[in-house]
C-alpha cells in the first residue's frame, strides 16, 4: 500500500493505539501513545489522573524531568493539566528493537516536594518499511546444481518491531526458483535445474512485507548468473556469534572471530567475509577483515548510547556462493560518568529567622552510568548550617540544621559533591550561593553603659554636653537609629526644658542656663530606637553634672549687715592675749574652693591689738588689754572666697573694753548721728511702759541666778540671733573653711529698747575663751545703779540679764 493509504488509516490507529491513565503500583501513572506524534499532543490529563487542580499545578511549580535522556520528550500545560509532548518520539531511535519501548518522566511538585513517576510507553507505528540492503543481489549459480539446492539470501530489514516488522516473503513467479522461508533465514530453492545454453542470466525479484496497516514493503533483485559445477556454499561454525565488549575500548580492540567453511577446491573454496546488515549509525563502529573474519572496534562504543549491537555477516566462496550468521555484540557498562548536580529548586535570600529544618533548596542528582556506577551520595563538605536530606530516588532537599544570624554570616557557599559507587569512584561537585536576608533581631545597643556630661553653671542655651551613641548591626532600616529622650522631670519641671536630643547624631545639647546653687546634678534616660518593623529599642542614663563658678559673693551672718543694726560687744579689762573676744561667721553659697573663706582685719582703732583668725573668723587679742587701751574699739574685717576672680564682703565689728556697765560710757558716738533723735524717743517710751514689769521681773531673775550659779549674759536690742536651725541646710560643717561651727553657741536676748545699740555677753564653749570669773557680773546694787542712770543716758537703753543654764 502506498503512503496516502498509510495517511489515510492513521487517525484510526491513533485512536485505537490510545490508552489513558493506568494507575500502578505506589501512585505512579501510566500512559500509552504511538510513536512519532506530533508536538503539543496530549498524552492524558495528569491533574485530572492525580486529583490537583489547576491552581495546585501553578502554585507547587509542577514540572517535568526526564530520566536518563538528554532530551526533553514531554511537558505540561500548567493551564489544561494536560501531560503533552515535546518533541516527536521515534520508537526506533529511542529503543531499537526492544519489544516495550518506555520513555520515563518525572512529575515534581513543590512545597512540599512531591515526585510522580510517568511511565510513557511508545507503541509502534508502521512508520518504516522493510528494506534490503542492497537494490540487487549478484548469485553465481551453477547449472550443476541439484534441484532442492538452497541459496541463502539476505534478509530484508525493518525498524519496526512486532506485526509492523517484516512477516512474510513473496518471489516473483519463473520457471527455475521457489522461496522457503524460516525463523532465520531466507532460500531460494532450485526447483527445475538451470540449464546455462538455454538462459544464462535469471533476474527475480524478491519482495518483503510486513504486517502493519497499512502494509509495507520493500524489494531487491536478485541477478542469477548461470555457471558451472559450484556445488557448495560456506558454512558458519555457529549459527549465532555472542560478545561482550567493554565501552569506551579503543580501536583496533578485537571483538571477536567469525568462521566459515566452504567443502569446495579452489577457487570455489576461498571464502571471504563481509559485515550485512548493519545500520548506517554503526556502519564507522566495527570493522572485519574479510579474509580472516575478525571484528575489530574502528569507533566510539558508548554504553549510554547503545548498549548492545547485532549485525550480520556474510560469507562468500570464490564463484558467488553466500551463507549468513548473525552476531550479537553486548556492551557491558564502565564507570566513565561523574554524577551531574541539578538544582531544581533555591529559596533565595533566606529569612534569617527560618526555623531549623526548613526546606531551602531541591537537588536532583543523575548519573548516565547503569547498576551501581549510577549509584550517588551527596554530602556538603563545608562546616555551615545546612544538610542534605533525601527525599525521592534521586531527589534531595536542602535544609537548615541550626538558626541563621545574618549579622554573623550573611552570606554562604555550599558546595555539594555526589559520588558514584564506581569503580574508581567519580565525583562532581555544584556551589549554590545563599543570601541571609535581615530580620530586626538586634535591639540598638549603646556604646557604654552609662553617660556623664559635665557642664559649668551659666552656661549658654544650646551648648553640646556630651553625645550618645549606638549601634544596631542589622541592616539598612533595621539598623538605622533614632535617639529621642525618655519623659521625666527635673526639679519638678518637663526633661525636655533642661535637655535636648538630635535624633540623627546623639549629641544632648542644653536647653537653659543651669544655676550650680539650685541643684548639682541629675539624670535623664536617653532611648535609641531603629526603624525595623516591629522597632527595638533600649535605654541608657546619662547622669548630668553641674561645675561651680565663683559666682556669690561671700554672705555675713554674724555681725549683721550695717543699716539695720551694729553689734557692741564688751570685752574685759582682764583678758590676756589670745582670748576669744567674738567670730565672724560668713558663708558663702559656693562650693569647693569658690567658698573656702579667709578672715582679713583691714581696718581697726589700734592695729595691734586683736587679730582673726584667717579660716575661722574668730577675733582674739594679741596681747593683754592696758590700761592705755582706748576703751571703744571698731574693726572693719574683709571676708573673701577663693574664686577666680575673688569676691568679698566686709562688715564691722564694735568692741567695748570694760569690766562694768557703770563704767560703760554713752553709746551716742556709735550710734549714727542722724538717727540719735528717734533712738532717744524710742527709750523714753520703752522705759516708761515696762518699768514696773521689768522690776518684778528682775527680782526673778535674781532669785533663778543665785540658785543656778550661771554665767549672765547681756545682750542689747539689735542682736543677731544664729540658732543651728537658722542655717541653711548646704551650709556644712566644714572645719577651716568659713562656714559657721557648731563648737560655738550664740544666744541672743532682745530688749524694748533701741533698735541700732546693741550689747552682747558673749560665751563660747571653745577652749581660750575668756573665763567666767573674767565675765561681766553685776549685783543688785549693780542694777539699781544701772537704772538709776537711764534718765541721763536714754540711749544706753534697757537691758536684760538673764541667767542661761
Amino acid at each position: 500500500m502506498g503512503d496516502k493509504g498509510f495517511s489515510a488509516l492513521w487517525p484510526t490507529f491513533c485512536f485505537a493505539s490510545f490508552i489513558v491513565t493506568l494507575h500502578l503500583v505506589n501512585g505512579d501513572l501510566s500512559y500509552s501513545i504511538p510513536e512519532e506524534m506530533k508536538r503539543e499532543s496530549v498524552i492524558g490529563n495528569i491533574a485530572k489522573d492525580l486529583g490537583l487542580d489547576l491552581r495546585t499545578l501553578s502554585s507547587r511549580k509542577a514540572r517535568v524531568d526526564s530520566e536518563g535522556t538528554r532530551k526533553r520528550y514531554c511537558d505540561i500545560n500548567l493551564s489544561t493539566g494536560d501531560l503533552v509532548t515535546s518533541e516527536k518520539m521515534d520508537r526506533e531511535s529511542l529503543c531499537g528493537k526492544k519489544p516495550s519501548c518506555v520513555v520515563k518522566v518525572d512529575m515534581l511538585l513543590e512545597n512540599p516536594l512531591e515526585l510522580h513517576r510517568v511511565s510513557v510507553h511508545i507503541h509502534d507505528v508502521n512508520d518504516n518499511s522493510p528494506k534490503f540492503r542492497e537494490n540487487e543481489v549478484e548469485m553465481e549459480i551453477s547449472e550443476s546444481a541439484e534441484k532442492g539446492y538452497r541459496f541463502s539470501i539476505e534478509e530484508a530489514h525493518d525498524a519496526d518491531i512486532g506485526q509492523n516488522a517484516v512477516q512474510r516473503y513473496s518471489l516473483q513467479k519463473n520457471d527455475n526458483f521457489i522461496l522457503a522461508v524460516d525463523s532465520n533465514k531466507v532460500e531460494l530453492v532450485l526447483e527445475n535445474k538451470l540449464d546455462r545454453e538455454k538462459q544464462n542470466d535469471i533476474n527475480l525479484l524478491l519482495t518483503a512485507l510486513d504486517g502493519g496497516s497499512p502494509q509495507r514493503s520493500g524489494t531487491v533483485v536478485i541477478h542469477v548468473t548461470v555457471l558451472d559445477a559450484n556445488d557448495n556454499a560456506p558454512v558458519f561454525s555457529q549459527a549465532v556469534y555472542k560478545a561482550s565488549l567493554p565501552e569506551n575500548s579503543p580501536p583496533d580492540t578485537i571483538v571477536i572471530n567469525v568462521s566459515a567453511t566452504d567443502a569446495d577446491e579452489g577457487l570455489n573454496g576461498d571464502v571471504t567475509y563481509q559485515l550485512s546488515h548493519v545500520s548506517d549509525d554503526d556502519i564507522n563502529i566495527f570493522s572485519i577483515d574479510s579474509n580472516t573474519g575478525e571484528i575489530r572496534v574502528t569507533g566510539v562504543i558508548d554504553y549510554e548510547e547503545i548498549c548492545a549491537f547485532e549485525m550480520s555477516v556474510q560469507a562468500k566462496d570464490g564463484l558467488g556462493l553466500t551463507s549468513y550468521t548473525k552476531v550479537i555484540i553486548d556492551v557491558t557498562d564502565m564507570n566513565d560518568n561523574a554524577p551531574v548536580i541539578y538544582l531544581k529548586s533555591l529559596t533565595n535570600p533566606i529569612p534569617e529567622n527560618v526555623s531549623p529544618g526548613a526546606e531551602v533548596g531541591i537537588i536532583n542528582v543523575q548519573d548516565r552510568d547503569s547498576e551501581n556506577n549510577r549509584q550517588v551520595s551527596c554530602l556538603i563538605q563545608q562546616n555551615v548550617p545546612f544538610k542534605l536530606v533525601p527525599s525521592i530516588k534521586n531527589y534531595y532537599s536542602l535544609v537548615t540544621t541550626g538558626h541563621l544570624d545574618r549579622e554573623l554570616v550573611s552570606d554562604y557557599n555550599i558546595t555539594i559533591t555526589a559520588t558514584d559507587e564506581g569503580s574508581p569512584p567519580l565525583s562532581s561537585s555544584k556551589t549554590v550561593q545563599l543570601s541571609v536576608a535581615d530580620i530586626n533581631d538586634n535591639p540598638p545597643v549603646f556604646e557604654e553603659q552609662s553617660y556623664s556630661a559635665y557642664v559649668t553653671e551659666n552656661n549658654k542655651p544650646g551648648s553640646t554636653l556630651c553625645s550618645v551613641t549606638a549601634r544596631d548591626p542589622d541592616w539598612r532600616q533595621n539598623g538605622t537609629v533614632i535617639y529621642s529622650l525618655l519623659p521625666g522631670e527635673v526639679n519638678g519641671a518637663p526633661v525636655s526644658s533642661y535637655l535636648s536630643v538630635n535624633g540623627d547624631t546623639g549629641v544632648i545639647h542644653s536647653v537653659r542656663s543651669f544655676d550650680y546653687e539650685q541643684f548639682r546634678s541629675f539624670k535623664v534616660h536617653v532611648m535609641a530606637r531603629d526603624n525595623g518593623s516591629p522597632p527595638l529599642s533600649s535605654n541608657v542614663t546619662v547622669s548630668v553634672f553641674i561645675s561651680d563658678v565663683n559666682d556669690n559673693s561671700p554672705q555675713i551672718l554674724y555681725p549683721a549687715p550695717q543699716g539695720n543694726s551694729f553689734m557692741t560687744e564688751l570685752v574685759p579689762k582682764a583678758a590676756h592675749g589670745g582670748s576669744l573676744v567674738s567670730k565672724v561667721i560668713a558663708v558663702d553659697a559656693d562650693s569647693g574652693q569658690n567658698a573656702w573663706l579667709s578672715y582679713h582685719i583691714v581696718k581697726s582703732t589700734d592695729p595691734g591689738l586683736f587679730t582673726i583668725g584667717l579660716h575661722s573668723g574668730e577675733i582674739r587679742t594679741q596681747r593683754d588689754i592696758s590700761e592705755s587701751d582706748s576703751m571703744k574699739q571698731n574693726l572693719i574685717v574683709a571676708v573673701k572666697d577663693n574664686g577666680q576672680p575673688s569676691l568679698s564682703a566686709t562688715c564691722s565689728m564694735y568692741l567695748l573694753i570694760s569690766d562694768n556697765l557703770a563704767e560703760v560710757p554713752e553709746l551716742k558716738d556709735i550710734s549714727y548721728d542722724e538717727k540719735n533723735s528717734k533712738l532717744t524717743s524710742y527709750l523714753i517710751i520703752a522705759l516708761v511702759s515696762v518699768s514696773t514689769f521689768f522690776l518684778t521681773f528682775i527680782i526673778i531673775i535674781l532669785g533663778v541666778r543665785f540658785c543656778r550659779r550661771r554665767k549672765p549674759r547681756l545682750l542689747f536690742d539689735g542682736a543677731v540671733a544664729i540658732p543651728s536651725a537658722y542655717l541653711p541646710p548646704n551650709y556644712a560643717d566644714v572645719d577651716g573653711t568659713g562656714t559657721l561651727r557648731s563648737a560655738y553657741n550664740y544666744d541672743a536676748y532682745l530688749t524694748t529698747g533701741s533698735r541700732t545699740s546693741d550689747f552682747k555677753f558673749v560665751s563660747s564653749y571653745n577652749d581660750n575663751t575668756l573665763p567666767a570669773d573674767q565675765t561681766l557680773r553685776k549685783s543688785p546694787s549693780d542694777f539699781a545703779e544701772v537704772f538709776g542712770d537711764c534718765d541721763s543716758s536714754p540711749e544706753v537703753g534697757a537691758f536684760l540679764c538673764i541667767c542661761h543654764s
